[in-house]
């Protein structure tokens, strides 16, 4: 039984470690497992929550993380505590190479709209945590995957109630016609709305159909207080002309 140095001097005042007299603080066949199955479940929990909204990064990526980073932080306490190592380099690099895969999942709309960011930033947060648990670090690990955890899945219904109430927001417009965009445009001001940029979409233009990407703000008190923009989008579909619209998130 291998009980740990350098590292266990901050692991050891975890609080779960100290409940168990500090047996979680050892490194044995039976901590390396709850450590394993930890961050499998962290990165298990985390993965199905993306792939349910159909992000780049899914389950699989998710524990793969995990696992990698539990596994690096593992050691690095070994070979601080063997070797006399005060840098904990393999963790390190695990990071810096979960940041540049973070990177990869953020995508650009045309409009140069980052898309992506929550997941990237999640998956970033998930290496950390494995290492914490790799560490030792039970109850930082798990309190912060119940904080990740809260805000990924019961904040979520909040952060779509004020988008969905925001002052401004862009449409995805599919004409019959593309000479029917005055009247369109007509309709909106109308309604209360204010014509921030519109975008055509070239791969339309000699079809006769008129796709546009537009920006909008509300400018109506009433707009303000009472219409989502779900329900704008609904009214507006009622017109003749109008193939398709549809809000871009």
């Amino acid at each position: 039984m291998l009980v740990l140095a350098d590292l266990s001097n901050y692991s050891a005042l975890d609080p779960l470690s100290q409940l168990t007299s500090g047996w979680l603080n050892e490194i044995n066949i039976w901590t390396i497992l709850i450590r394993i199955i930890a961050v499998l479940i962290i990165g298990g929990v985390f993965g199905i929550e993306r792939s349910r909204k159909r992000h780049t990064a899914g389950l699989r990526t998710f524990m793969l993380v995990s696992l990698f980073a539990g596994i690096a932080g593992l050691l690095d306490v070994f070979i601080t505590t063997n070797f006399g190592e005060v840098f904990p380099a393999i963790s390190v690099a695990m990071v810096l190479g979960v940041a540049i895969i973070s990177s990869n999942t953020l995508l650009y709309s045309s409009k140069s709209q980052i898309k992506g960011l929550t997941t990237a930033v999640a998956l970033w947060l998930t290496s950390i945590l494995g290492i914490s648990f790799g560490f030792g670090f039970y109850t930082v690990g798990i309190i912060a995957f119940i904080c990740v955890y809260v805000l990924l899945n019961v904040l979520t219904k909040l952060e779509r109630y004020l988008k969905d109430h925001s002052n401004h927001f862009d449409i995805q417009l599919e004409l019959k016609n593309r000479n029917n965009l005055a009247n369109f445009t007509g309709v909106i001001r109308k309604l209360g709305l204010k014509i921030d940029d519109i975008e055509a979409n070239p791969a339309y233009a000699n079809t006769g159909l008129g796709v546009f990407t537009i920006s909008l703000t509300v400018t109506s008190d009433q707009l303000k207080k009472y219409k989502s923009h779900r329900e704008i989008i609904e009214t507006l579909s009622t017109l003749e002309y109008i193939n398709c619209i549809e809000e871009i998130d």
